[in-house]
């Protein structure tokens, strides 16, 4: 009972369930990669499978079966990268630290500029958490997914997705106060 692939019926249901979840599976893959062209290279390649096999899918949540995908997209690129150094980047733009434009009060430009500065901090200590940790906190804390569809995610029991959820916040809260601690 497969679909055809020029089926625009099969194809409009498709972009109806995945679509929405788009930005949150670029940005699962901008931080596992660390790379933005590589991460676009991850979605496409999730959202073609995904359609592929879309005439298979049975579950109510798109977005953990999308996440899992884009993580077997990445596995695939890791491995590929294996024999080879990668250096993470961080190349997000600053204007993804920008207040929203109902922001009542106007912040002043050393306010701006810490708020940056934590923000730029944050995103490097996140990226220089281990891999199973930084995924774990990543579809936790900015994908706000639920223990169960991290589990089903990364294939690993809820009681490990905890652990390395605690532990990536333990490490995360030491990192902070390591770096607070330095002279500026």
């Amino acid at each position: 009972m497969g679909g055809s692939d020029n089926d625009p019926e099969r194809a409009r249901r498709f972009r109806d369930a995945a679509m929405p979840h788009l930005d949150d599976v670029y940005t699962l893959a901008r931080h596992l990669l660390r790379d933005t062209a590589d991460a676009e290279d991850a979605v496409q390649e999730c959202y073609l499978r995904a359609l592929k096999h879309f005439d298979g899918y049975r579950g109510p949540a798109m977005k953990p079966w999308l996440l899992a995908i884009l993580r077997n997209v990445c596995r695939a690129e890791f491995a590929r990268r294996s024999s080879s150094a990668t250096t993470p980047i961080d190349d997000v733009p600053d204007a993804a630290e920008q207040a929203p434009l109902w922001h009542e009060t106007q912040d002043t430009p050393e306010t701006q500029v810490l708020r940056r500065r934590d923000a730029t901090t944050i995103r490097r200590l996140v990226a220089d958490l281990a891999e199973p940790f930084r995924e774990t906190f990543v579809l936790r804390e900015i994908q706000n997914l639920s223990y169960r569809e991290i589990a089903d995610v990364v294939g690993a029991p809820v009681g490990t997705v905890m652990s390395r959820l605690a532990r990536a916040r333990a490490m995360l809260r030491a990192a902070w106060m390591a770096e607070e601690e330095q002279p500026t």
